[in-house]
């Protein structure tokens, strides 16, 4: 047996079918490439690139590329808001309006940090404030925010996954609280990149990191779907800005980086001395916030493929795995207390405090939302029962 593998705890012949599957689905051309760790305990037990980096390309991608990871950008900006409460700049019960006094009248007045944490806020399921704006700006996004969206129903009565608005409203309450009035960019890195020592992320796509980034393709058509930025590099140029503020979606990291937020989490807050959050700030996040409330957006999405649709499970800032039997990214197999976040069609990581187990995937092809749940349900059950 693998000593490696052995020492996390984990089989080596379970390991070699994740590798497997994986490579599978390159095989099969439903995606170009990938890079996944896996570990238990904090020892590593698989961390390996599969296919290449273009269509059709004999270039390998490599282990230490740079990835857009869309959504998963969400649990950096939540986890520096729950950092901003321990400080003490506001707190769970804080009302968007009181830090962002425009964004008032109506229902929007009453929505909540904590509702904006647990995607409860009942602000609309829309990727842009206004159609074909560009995003990379976040002043020019909370302008629009506040000039065009509403309450599609009360605060806390809908478990409605907010694609943009929450994420976009709490990367502004955090800037907009800091004593030191830094820069969203310049406090996810002096406050979590750095401590962490995740040297390969940032906010926006940092010059020196542009020649290892993997350039999102999408393998489907997603018009009239669009990430516009300043400098008009393309329909989705956004994630190509280096001065990007996008703190919903705009994040770039790599696979060893994320997992080191991922280990961070699993250790309660702490990694390698650099202590971002308290354990007891960890737990609450792993406590179910939504009960059983049907996640209106993946809920539609999976009634149109003929499944049952998903409980939100929502804890604060990240996702629960939960009880029910239902197709989901982190498995079916997993504990009901494994938390994450997915990144559209390509991005996911997830931590099974139970086993102690950390998983982080990064793929290079953006696949159909549908296909790429079941993609990883497979796929984490197979990581989940590699444990022995």
């Amino acid at each position: 047996m693998n000593a490696t593998i052995s020492v996390a705890g984990m089989s080596t012949e379970r390991i070699r079918r994740v590798t497997d599957f994986i490579q599978g689905y390159v095989d099969a051309r439903r995606h170009y490439g990938a890079e996944i760790i896996v570990a238990r305990n904090g020892q590593i037990a698989l961390h390996e690139a599969f296919g290449s980096r273009e269509p059709g390309s004999h270039t390998p991608l490599e282990k230490g590329a740079v990835y857009s990871v869309f959504s998963v950008s969400k649990s950096f900006t939540s986890v520096l808001a729950l950092a901003a409460i321990e400080r003490g700049w506001f707190s769970l019960t804080t009302k968007v309006s009181e830090v962002i006094p425009e964004f008032c009248d109506g229902r929007r007045e009453n929505i909540t940090v904590y509702h904006l944490l647990t995607h409860q806020s009942g602000l609309p399921m829309t990727f842009t404030p206004i159609a074909g704006m560009y995003i990379d700006r976040l002043d020019e996004m909370i302008e629009a925010i506040c000039k065009v969206i509403q309450c599609e129903s009360e605060p806390g009565q809908d478990a409605s996954y907010s694609p943009m608005v929450n994420h976009c409203l709490l990367g502004e309450i955090v800037r907009r609280a800091d004593p030191r009035k830094r820069r969203f960019r310049d406090i996810m890195a002096e406050d979590l990149l750095h401590p962490l020592r995740m040297a390969d992320t940032a906010v926006g796509l940092r010059r020196d990191l542009r020649p290892r980034h993997v350039k999102p393709v999408w393998l489907f058509d997603k018009r009239p779907l669009q990430h516009l930025g300043h400098s008009n590099f393309g329909t989705d140029g956004a994630f190509e800005e280096e001065e990007a503020e996008m703190p919903w979606v705009g994040l770039v990291t790599t696979a060893s980086d994320l997992y080191r937020f991922a280990e961070m989490l699993r250790r309660g807050g702490e990694l390698d001395g650099a202590r971002i959050l308290s354990p007891v700030t960890v737990a609450q996040m792993q406590t179910n916030r939504t009960g059983e409330k049907i996640n209106l957006l993946h809920g539609r999405n999976a009634i149109q493929r003929g499944w049952d649709p998903m409980p939100a499970y929502s804890g604060l800032g990240v996702f629960l795995r939960g009880t029910a039997v239902c197709h989901h990214q982190f498995g079916t197999l997993t504990t009901p207390r494994a938390f994450g976040q997915h990144g559209q069609g390509s991005a996911l990581y997830w931590v099974d405090p139970v086993h102690q187990v950390t998983f982080v995937f990064v793929s290079h092809g953006v696949m159909v939302e549908g296909e790429s749940i079941e993609r990883f349900q497979r796929l984490s059950d197979l990581v989940i029962t590699s444990v022995v």
